[in-house]
This record gives structure tokens, sequence and C-alpha cells, in this order.
């Protein structure tokens, strides 16, 4: 494995570095660095710090794990591989994320899965430990978002205008929604037997990475956000 002290390094420097590479790549001292990892395929980044902006972009089949809290934008436009995150991250999350995963152990920013989408056997899914901020799942098309909510933050599971414009996918939200106003485009029901099915072995799967107990949250509440059928939204975007 190569190891790469990126502390004095500048995001070229270190992207060059590790393109110049085979093989698996620990990077320390990451301060802010961005475009780590952009493109790659079938290899793995073990990373200690804090990477910068579009961690992952256009990532291709690799492996990319952080021990440590993330920028904004991890995984823009991701296309297959995995993204884990040992901390929380920050806006437009999974942005045009068209397949791969992403796995967040702590909260997300605003915007996170704005314009996620899905084609053929490519699905994305985001899974986020934490909460999430305001415009969650903002424009979806596609995939599969999952908020389990076990930040101790006072705030609500996830902030103000959840699913605006969403006209596809999945968004799962590990509560009762009681208080979350969802737009009308949209609509919200308890999970079903069949919908938890879909969703347990991407939360067993957080619970590999990040310890808990998959069957402890999977019989908690959930509510399940899908688009209405007849909303203008899908009108717009979707082939009939």
């Amino acid at each position: 494995m190569l190891c790469i002290d990126a502390s004095h390094m500048d995001y070229q420097q270190l992207n060059a570095e590790i393109k110049s590479s085979s093989g698996d790549i620990s990077i320390t001292g990451c301060f802010g660095q961005r475009f780590i990892g952009a493109g790659l395929e079938h290899r793995h980044i073990d990373i200690s710090g804090t990477p910068g902006n579009a961690l992952g972009a256009y990532l291709n089949g690799a492996c990319i794990e952080v021990q440590g809290n993330a920028q904004d934008a991890v995984g823009d436009t991701m296309n297959a591989g995995r993204i884990i995150v040992h901390g929380s991250i920050g806006d437009a999350a999974g942005y045009a994320m068209r397949g791969g995963e992403l796995f967040v152990e702590g909260d997300a920013g605003y915007r996170a899965g704005i314009h996620m989408k899905a084609y053929g056997d490519k699905i994305p899914v985001m899974v986020i430990g934490g909460k999430a901020g305001s415009f969650l799942g903002e424009y979806q098309a596609g995939g599969v978002i999952i908020v389990l909510g076990l930040s101790e933050s006072s705030r609500p599971i996830v902030s103000n205008f959840p699913c605006t414009g969403m006209h596809g996918g999945k968004l799962f939200l590990r509560s009762d929604c009681k208080n979350i106003l969802l737009p009308k485009q949209v609509t919200g029901h308890s999970a079903t037997v069949d919908d938890l099915t879909e969703i347990s072995g991407y939360v067993q799967a957080y619970c590999e990475l990040f310890g808990g107990s998959y069957e402890e949250l999977l019989h908690s509440p959930f509510t399940v956000i899908t688009p209405d059928n007849q909303n203008p939204y899908k009108q717009m975007y979707v082939l009939n």
C-alpha cells in the first residue's frame, strides 16, 4: 500500500500522486484538498483528516474511506463504488449520483441527494446515520436515500423543504414524520414489511461499518416518501 503524507501538498499535487500510482493508498494529513479519488476505479483509498469538496466525484468503482469529516459535494456524479465517512459531511452530497453507495456515520448538510438518479441496474444509495439539512432529496429522480436520525442533536431528522421537486426514487426516514411538512407533489406512508426488507441490507451494512444493531433500527417506525404519480414534476422530467 502506498502511504502519502498530504500535509504539505495542494490538491493538484495530491491528485497527481494518486493518479500516477497503482494499488491501494493511505493518505494522512489531509486538510481540505479537493477532488480526491475523482473518477477512480477498483482501488481503495483510506484518508485520515478532512478531504475537501467533491471527494470521489465521478467515482467509478473504487472504495474511499474517510476517518473523519468531509466537506461539500461528496460523491458528486458518482457512478459506481463506495464512499464511507466516519463523521459528518457538508452540503450537496451525492449531487446527480447515479450509482454506487455512500455511507455517512454522522449528519449531512443541505441538499443531500439533489438530482440523484437511477438507470437500468444502477441504483444509487445514500445512508445518513445522523440527520439531514434542508432540501433533502431535492429534484430526486431515482435511487434510495435513508436517514436514520441517530445523532443526539435536538433538531428534526430532516430540516425544511425535503423532497422539493422529487419525481423519482424513494426516501426513507426513521421517524413517524408527524411534524415534517412535505410538499404536495409527494406522498408519505408508514413503512411496510416489504419496504423494510428493501432497505434491510443497507441498514445492516451501515451497522457493520459503524456499529449498532440493524434489527433494533428496523424495529423503529420508518416513513417512506415517494413522488405522487400525478405530480407535475414527473410529467416535466419523465417520458410516459
